[in-house]
């Protein structure tokens, strides 16, 4: 059996606006569901361009006094700071983010297409699911 990699683990199909689409666009995104924490930016091939969260929103529109039916989220959006490839194995992923102490992670495949995202709370239960139980010896082990 293969390791399992960021592909299989990640959620697929995250919340993304095309780089034209306004800020107001991306504020009704966050209005309708309280479970989006971040708006990805992608540009017409649907290569990762940036992010765009509610704390984007209000510093660089709100705070800042500018129309948000006519702000782009290309002006605003931010570059992600970090990047995990589809085809990474799970553990080398859990590893990166904990070493940089990363919730979640856009997930993107060749020429920087964004596929998904990855959470460190679902990694982590994951890789809990294919470890073995303390108290029980593990499958073809001896027991004396």
């Amino acid at each position: 059996m293969s390791p399992e990699t960021v592909r299989d683990a990640m959620v697929p199909e995250p919340t993304t606006l095309a780089a034209g689409a306004s800020a107001q666009e991306a504020g009704r995104c966050f209005a309708e569901t309280g479970e989006v924490r971040a708006i990805f930016v992608t540009d017409d091939g649907g290569r990762l361009l940036g992010v765009v969260t509610r704390k984007t929103l209000v510093r660089e529109v709100v705070a800042a006094g500018r129309d948000p039916g006519s702000v782009t989220l290309r002006e605003i959006a931010e570059p992600p700071n970090f990047t995990l490839d589809a085809g990474l194995e799970l553990d080398g992923a859990f590893h990166f983010l904990e070493e940089h102490d990363l919730e979640r992670v856009p997930v993107v495949e060749a020429e920087g297409r964004l596929v998904g995202v990855l959470s460190r709370a679902v990694v982590q239960r994951r890789l809990a699911e294919d470890e073995p139980p303390e108290d029980e010896p593990e499958p073809g082990s001896v027991v004396l």
